[in-house]
C-alpha cells in the first residue's frame, strides 16, 4: 500500500500486425515518445486533469504505429530493451517504481516470435520486480495468452467497436492502478480463453449480439468484489496459436470473478453463430451495383480486404482497378456519368511524380503514372492512372504527399505513405466534397463515427487483401485447434476460468 504520491512509469509498444500481408512495419512506421512528451500524450494527464497530480508520472518509451505487417525482430527488441534498460536505470537512481502503465495493442506480431506482448510484459516484470503493480491497457482486438495475463496485475481493454472509448479505457487502467496502490494491492484475476476468432466487422458493439454482451461486461465491472472486467475478441488476421477471444475479470472475491468470467465466456461462445457483419456485405459487383442504383448520397463502400487500420498493406489495387474500368465512372458527370472518390492508394514514387507535374503546370496538369502494388501485389499489379491533377499538398504528418488525380468521374487520392481516411475533414482539406459525391470508397472495415454519420447508406465490400473478411480463404494453419469457425468441435469447450 502506498501512502505518499506514487511513482508510475508509462511504457509500451502498440501495433496491429497482419501475418497475411507482405508489409513489414519497420522504424519508419513507429512514432516514438519519451519523457514529458509521452506523459502529455495522455489527455487525462494534462495539467489540471484529475489524475495528473495523483502520481508522479514518468514517460519511459512508447512506440506506436498504424496497423500493418509484422514487426522486424530487431525493431521490437530495440524498443523492448530500451524500456527495460531505462526502467532499471531510473530505479537504480530513484528507487523502485510503485506502478507501471503498460500501453499495448495486443495484436503485435514480431517476425520469428509468438506472443510478443507477453514477452514485453515479462521483460518489464523482470526489470521492476514482483512488488511493482503493472496495469495493462489494450485494444479489444488483441489476444491474451496466459503469460500476458500473469505478468499484468491489472488488465483491461476497450468496450466499444468502433473504438470511441480509447482514452476512457486508458484512463480506467490508470485509475485502477492508482486505486490499488492506495489500497488493496494486486487483485486476483480470473482468466480464460474462448475458442472463437471473428473479424471486428462481425463483432461491432453497434449491433447485437456484441452490443448486449459488452453491456454485460460493464455490468460485471461494477459488481461488489470486482475491480474490472474485460472481453477481447482476438485478432483474426494473425496466424498465431493464441489468437482467439479471451476474458479477464479482476477483483478481490475469487468466487465472484470466476463466476462472472465464465458467464461472459459462455455468452460469447453461445452467440458465436449469431455474429453478423455490421452492414450489408457482398462482393464488389453487388456493392457497386447497389450503390449506383440507390438514390442515397453519399453512398459509402468499404474496401475491407486492404484496410490499413486492420493491418492491410494499403496498396492493394484490386478494387481500384475495377473502379477504373467501371462504365459509370468512365463518363464525365456532365455527360451523364457518376462521381466517385477512392481513398486511398500509397505509392511514394507515383505521388512524387504527380507532385512534380503539379509544381510545373498547376491544377489541371495531365499525368500518366503507374501506382500501387509495390508491397502487396498478390491480388492485382500496379494500376495506370491517366488523368488530371486537381490537388497536391505536402507535409501531411501521416501521408506525406497527398495528391488528387481525377480519372473521368473518379477521383483517386494518391499518397506518399499509408493513411486511413476517417474524417470528413480528411477529404475537405484536400478540396474534395464527399457529401456531394455519388460513391465514396474507403479502405476501412466498419465506418468510423464521422463517416458513419455522413453516409446516407453504406455496404461492406468483401475484397481481397491481407485482412480479407473471408477468414477461411486466408489459410490459417497455426491456431491452437479447435477454434470456431476454423475447426469442428467434438464436444462443448469447458470454459473454466483459471485463477491467476
Amino acid at each position: 500500500m502506498t501512502t505518499s504520491r506514487p511513482r508510475v512509469a508509462i511504457a509500451g509498444m502498440s501495433i496491429e500486425s497482419s501475418t497475411f500481408s507482405p508489409h513489414r512495419s519497420g522504424w519508419e512506421a513507429f512514432t516514438l515518445r519519451r519523457g514529458d512528451e509521452l506523459v502529455r500524450h495522455y489527455p487525462f494527464l494534462a495539467d489540471g486533469a484529475p489524475l495528473r497530480d495523483a502520481a508522479a508520472w514518468t514517460g519511459v518509451l512508447h512506440a506506436r504505429s498504424l496497423p500493418g505487417g509484422a514487426v522486424p525482430a530487431e525493431v521490437y527488441e530495440s524498443v523492448r530493451d530500451e524500456i527495460v534498460a531505462t526502467l532499471r536505470a531510473q530505479q537504480a537512481e530513484h528507487g523502485a517504481y510503485d506502478g507501471v502503465l503498460l500501453d499495448i495493442h495486443g495484436a503485435m506480431t514480431v517476425v520469428g516470435r509468438d506472443d510478443a506482448e507477453a514477452d514485453l510484459a515479462a521483460a518489464v516484470r523482470a526489470a521492476i520486480g514482483p512488488g511493482t503493480l503493472i496495469s495493462t491497457t489494450m485494444d479489444l482486438h488483441g489476444n491474451v495468452p496466459r503469460e500476458l495475463a500473469e505478468a499484468s496485475d491489472l488488465i483491461t481493454c476497450y468496450r466499444m467497436a468502433p473504438h470511441e472509448d480509447v482514452w476512457e479505457t486508458r484512463e480506467r487502467a490508470a485509475a485502477n492502478l492508482l486505486s490499488r496502490l492506495r489500497e488493496g494491492g494486486a487483485p486476483k484475476k480470473a482468466w480464460l480463453q474462448v475458442p472463437v476468432l471473428l473479424p471486428g466487422e462481425k463483432t461491432s458493439t453497434r449491433i447485437e449480439p456484441a452490443k448486449s454482451i459488452y453491456a454485460d461486461v460493464a455490468r460485471v465491472a461494477e459488481l461488489p468484489g470486482v475491480v474490472d472486467a474485460a472481453l477481447w475478441v482476438g485478432y483474426a488476421w494473425a496466424d498465431e496459436p493464441s489468437c482467439r477471444a479471451a476474458v479477464v475479470v479482476t477483483g478481490d472475491s475469487a468466487e465472484v470473478i470466476v463466476r462472472e468470467a465464465e458467464q461472459l465466456a459462455r455468452q460469447y461462445w453461445e452467440a458465436r453463430d449469431d455474429f453478423e457483419f455490421v452492414a450489408p456485405a457482398a462482393p464488389y459487383e453487388e456493392c457497386v451495383a447497389k450503390a449506383l442504383a440507390s438514390a442515397e448520397r453519399p453512398y459509402f463502400l468499404s474496401d475491407s480486404g486492404d484496410n490499413p487500420t486492420a493491418g492491410g498493406a494499403g496498396d492493394v489495387t484490386w478494387t481500384l482497378a475495377q473502379l477504373l474500368a467501371e462504365p459509370a465512372f468512365r463518363t464525365l458527370p456532365e455527360e451523364g456519368g457518376r462521381t466517385a472518390i477512392y481513398a486511398s492508394l500509397p505509392d511514394a514514387s507515383a505521388a512524387r511524380a504527380v507532385a512534380d507535374a503539379f509544381a510545373a503546370h498547376g491544377a489541371g496538369a495531365a499525368v500518366d503514372v503507374e501506382a500501387g502494388a509495390r508491397v502487396d501485389d498478390g491480388p492485382h499489379g500496379p494500376v495506370r492512372l491517366r488523368g488530371v491533377v486537381e490537388h497536391v499538398s505536402e507535409g501531411d504528418p501521416d501521408a506525406g504527399i497527398v495528391a488528387v488525380v481525377r480519372v473521368d468521374g473518379l477521383r483517386v487520392i494518391l499518397t506518399e505513405r499509408r493513411k486511413p481516411y476517417h474524417l470528413e475533414s480528411d477529404f475537405t482539406s484536400i478540396g474534395l466534397d464527399p457529401r456531394g459525391t455519388d460513391v465514396v470508397v474507403v479502405k476501412i472495415g466498419y465506418l468510423e463515427p464521422d463517416l458513419y454519420d455522413m453516409a446516407a447508406d453504406w455496404m461492406l465490400m468483401l475484397t481481397p487483401g491481407g485482412v480479407d473478411q473471408d477468414l477461411l480463404r486466408l489459410g490459417h494453419h497455426r491456431l491452437a485447434a479447435p477454434v470456431h469457425p476454423f475447426h469442428d468441435f467434438e464436444a462443448e469447450p469447458p470454459l473454466r476460468a483459471q485463477l491467476l
